[in-house]
């Protein structure tokens, strides 16, 4: 099946099957969506896995306004199904809304935006004008929206109003499809107009589910779980269903058998297991082995092994929060190396200072596609054991990391500060990390006695700059204070080096001198060096650090 169409980016479901691309048939969403007895169902899943595709065959399912449809679905699952179901086909009046466009670098632009989409939304349905069950004020207040004229509170309402429209005229209750609900929201609070977005939205779907008789049943996707009391507490009858759920569980992505059809069709058996290292990972409820189908898409319209669902969007809210975060930091170091971590998670995202609350960051991180969970710690306290899903997301971890380090390095960046350093160019190294030391304090914004923060992400920083020659092992010793580092070159011809952080602790030491000899006996203690020349290493540098506050000492230990 080689020379197949591939439809990247084509989330129509009706252009799909038109055009004859490959299709992964999940038309038993439909099946799961009608056995579920919520009136709002809320899924949420990363980007790029299929949402707004399923979304559209929801659509063009049910939608009763739209013609000719039953040729879309022939020889597709759900026509497999018992009478309950495909009778359904075609029955109710349907109403589709995406917020994926609804940003901007305001509050003025967003709303410009949101406008825009209810105007679209009001000329699809533009028929209604023709009617003859409608009075003529109906009418008019179906035009104030499609003429772009309506105030704020008739914005809010407006999908209310062409619900009621749609059911007066058809004699039927409304399917409503909300796409990306969560776009603006999480815009608004990059761009710092939170506040003024999230009372708009909250009265929007208050309006919209809230004692709304002309509904029959509510779909709506995104990508987190934006907590029910900022945004949906007047929903009735609401349930949501996060990674973490049974429920839809297969529904979106590329599961394990239906890849092994694809890696046949595609006849790329011998890229197999790589396929596996670079988009597999992703576990959603009881459904393991998922993998990333905007990836798979790409690798089998490219048919290269490279990020491609990292570089889908800017990933700006996972960015801002991670570089916000001290406490993240640290335990991004053990992820990058392929090590699962114990963590609590919140998966009802409080956006709102979120990179404060460190459950709520893991929640999102989980929820978004950056994480998985490998094991339930303990389901009542939400403990669960995570790490990173693949390769893919690897790169993307080291890349923010990378971004830290340059964005705070002023006149030199990283790779110039590690080349000084594995050069044994040791005085401008010096110079170059004391600065490095100062920018970060200020950026990081943490007091004096909580130094240690600062070495996971120095540390962090050494790990992905000397990934491809070093091997960097360390051995933080928690309430210590300090944080040892050990580079084992991966050509033993080249230096080596033991690094010991202290921080001094004005209680015990007289000055920052005695911090620096108290660290050289801690390289003794641990006997560092007679393990690295067991192993080979003849090229060993010893550096001792010591902190006060903002001020960094550092020395060479030959001893």
């Amino acid at each position: 099946m080689k020379g197949i169409g591939i439809g990247i980016g084509i989330s129509d479901f009706k252009a799909l099957r038109i055009r004859d691309n490959y299709f992964i048939d999940k038309t038993t969403y439909i099946k799961d969506i009608i056995d579920n007895q919520a009136g709002v169902v809320l899924v949420t899943r990363p980007r790029r896995f299929g949402k707004t595709l399923n979304m559209s065959m929801l659509r063009y399912y049910f939608d009763c306004t739209k013609k000719d449809t039953k040729e879309l679905f022939k020889g597709l699952k759900i026509m497999e199904q018992e009478e309950k179901y495909t009778s359904k086909q075609g029955y109710y009046p349907c109403i589709y809304m995406t917020l994926k466009d609804v940003r901007g670098s305001n509050y003025e632009e967003m709303m410009m935006c949101f406008e825009t989409e209810l105007n679209e939304l009001f000329i699809d349905h533009a028929n209604l004008l023709q009617s003859e069950k409608l009075l003529d004020i109906e009418k008019e207040m179906f035009s104030t929206i499609l003429n772009l004229k309506a105030n704020k509170v008739q914005m809010q309402s407006a999908v209310k109003l062409l619900s009621k429209l749609l059911n007066k005229e058809y004699g039927k209750p409304v399917i409503l499809f909300l796409d990306e609900y969560d776009v603006p929201l999480q815009n608004a609070y990059v761009e710092g107009f939170y506040d003024e977005t999230i009372k708009f939205f909250k009265t929007f779907y208050g309006t919209t589910f809230k004692d709304n008789p002309y509904l029959e049943k509510t779909v709506i996707t995104g990508v987190s779980r934006v907590a029910k009391e900022s945004i949906f507490s007047g929903a009735n009858n609401f349930d949501v269903y996060t990674v973490l759920d049974d429920e839809f569980s297969d529904d979106f992505g590329i599961t394990r058998e239906e890849m092994k059809k694809i890696i046949k069709d595609f006849e790329v058996e011998e890229d197999e297991e790589e396929i596996k290292k670079w988009y597999d990972g992703y576990t959603i409820g009881n459904t393991e082995g998922i993998y990333n189908p905007w990836s798979v898409l790409n690798y089998l319209a490219k048919r290269k092994l490279v990020p491609y669902w990292v570089n889908t969007s800017s990933n700006d809210l996972i960015r801002l929060i991670l570089k916000k975060s001290v406490t993240v930091k640290e335990k991004m170091e053990r992820l990058l190396k392929d090590e699962a971590i114990e963590v609590k998670v919140d998966q009802e995202t409080v956006i709102v200072g979120i990179e404060e609350n460190e459950e709520n960051i893991w929640g999102l991180l989980v929820g978004t596609g950056y994480l998985k969970v490998v094991e339930t710690v303990n389901l009542a306290e939400r403990i669960y054991k995570v790490k990173l899903p693949n390769k893919e997301i690897r790169e993307l971890f080291r890349s923010i990391v990378r971004d830290w380090f340059r964005d705070k390095v002023i006149g030199n960046d990283l790779s110039s500060i590690l080349k000084d350093l594995v050069t044994l160019n040791l005085e401008e190294f010096e110079e170059k990390f004391q600065i490095l030391v100062m920018q970060m304090f200020s950026y990081m914004d943490v007091g004096e006695n909580t130094a240690e923060n600062f070495y996971h992400a120095f540390a962090l920083g050494m790990l992905v700059g000397l990934k491809d020659s070093y091997y960097v092992n360390s051995n933080r010793e928690s309430g210590m204070g300090r944080y040892d580092i050990m580079l084992e070159p991966k050509d033993k011809n080249g230096n080596a080096f033991i690094m010991e952080f202290k921080v001094f602790k004005q209680n015990k030491e007289k000055d920052i001198e005695e911090t620096i000899e108290n660290a050289k006996k801690q390289i003794e203690e641990k006997r560092y060096e007679e393990n690295l020349r067991e192993r080979g290493y003849n090229n060993i540098t010893k550096l001792v650090f010591a902190f006060n506050g903002k001020e960094v000492k550092m020395e060479v230990y030959n001893k």
